[in-house]
């Protein structure tokens, strides 16, 4: 273990949750694997490694939890985030089905009518917190619904979302803020997305049906909300707002993909490797594993460091110009393997509709003012105050 290299850096810290790529950077510098001396992990910050790890379950487990305390994981073994194969896979099946991609076609229409009017409406306005107003609409005006949760509870949400993703961090300060928090969503569940209280055609009761059938356990169907309800808010709103944060910071790139909506795939798939909203997870050895001839015991807790490996200089060429000419469809921002995210579909719907229905009406994007979100499981942009300019309007 003395050849390794050991870095004392805090990616916890305000400063770092709000711009962790110089920490990244010299993480990879480094070396393949990184002994993170505060907590006690092994960071993987290069692409390849990474990635060979996320197609790897049966070496990098995610049986005794993803994140970094060690309380957290224990407690929260068993849901899908924090499983392996057969019983992931028993439970994925169950929580994907109304989140494939075929699916998608049924809910399109919903998504593009609110995406026209809450475009028009604030296009019109002329200026507007893209993070707030725009971003946050669609997940919560349309994923609640399909959800199909009651209404009491709906304004806590975004909240409760949150303090989820602030508990995957340690112990700190923001960890035992969230903890409340996080104990009065797990009480909503299960007192309010219940049979009787539930829309009976909404993905809650599809989860419910399922145990009735047998294919997953009943007491199961509370802690697997947070599989809808986490990745469907947060994420996706913190994409949508960092990709509208890269077109206002590079305007030629917005001009490239208002004169062809082809790019609009790319462009989603570039400010997610470029910016991506969850940049890390951890894993556990099941065995002794030698990574880039780096040897790691089982049992070893590694930190796979997805912001850092899509900044990875040894994959991407000039990894941080934001060029949606690009083409990174193979960015980790989802993941890979057993473990790609459930809701990534929903959330290429949702950002490329939006994307569309802004190229027809805007054709710039200025910031006012921004914030960052400090929290210890995503990154971006908490406010960010933009005025745009209409097709028709010179600057």
């Amino acid at each position: 273990m003395s050849a390794i290299p050991v870095s004392d850096a805090d990616l916890y810290t305000p400063g770092a949750r709000a711009d962790p790529y110089p920490i990244y950077r010299e993480l990879r510098a480094l070396g393949p694997v990184v002994h993170l001396s505060r907590y006690d992990l092994y960071a993987l910050p290069r692409y390849h490694d990474v990635r060979a790890a996320l197609m790897d379950w049966r070496t990098f487990s995610s049986a005794r939890g993803v994140f970094v305390d060690p309380g957290m994981n224990a407690q929260l073994e068993g849901i899908t985030l924090c499983s392996d194969p057969p019983e992931h896979t028993a439970m994925r099946a169950v929580l994907g089905r109304p989140l494939r991609q075929d699916r998608m076609r049924d809910i399109t229409p919903t998504i593009e009518a609110e995406a026209e009017r809450i475009v028009t409406e604030l296009v019109d306005r002329g200026t507007f917190d893209a993070a707030t107003e725009l971003a946050e609409h669609l997940p919560m005006a349309v994923v609640s619904d399909l959800v199909g949760l009651p209404d009491r509870g709906r304004a806590k949400m975004l909240e409760w979302a949150a303090a989820m993703w602030d508990m995957q961090g340690p112990a700190d300060e923001r960890f035992e803020a969230a903890a409340p928090m996080v104990g009065e969503f797990m009480d909503y569940v299960a007192q309010e997305a219940v049979p009787g209280r539930i829309h009976p055609e909404g993905w809650a009761t599809h989860l419910h049906q399922a145990a009735d059938r047998g294919e997953l356990a009943p007491d199961k169907c509370p802690a697997l909300m947070l599989d809808y309800i986490t990745p469907s808010l947060d994420t996706t709103i913190l994409a949508i707002t960092n990709t509208i944060a890269l077109f206002a910071r590079h305007p030629d790139q917005w001009d490239l993909l208002r004169a062809d909506r082809s790019l609009i795939p790319h462009a989603i798939n570039e400010s997610l490797r470029l910016e991506t909203p969850v940049p890390q997870f951890s894993r556990v050895l099941t065995e002794d594993h030698t990574i880039d001839g780096v040897p790691l015991p089982a049992g070893t807790r590694v930190a796979l460091l997805y912001g850092s490996a899509n900044r990875d200089e040894r994959h991407y060429p000039d990894p941080e110009r934001f060029d949606i000419t690009r083409r990174p469809s193979d960015h980790l921002a989802f993941g890979r393997g057993e473990h790609v995210c459930v809701g990534m579909h929903l959330a290429r719907l949702e950002m490329g509709t939006l994307l569309d229905r802004l190229a027809d009406r805007v054709s710039r994007f200025d910031t006012i003012t921004s914030t960052p979100l400090i929290n210890n499981g995503l990154r971006g942009l908490e406010h960010l105050e933009v005025t745009v300019q209409t097709a028709g309007q010179r600057g």
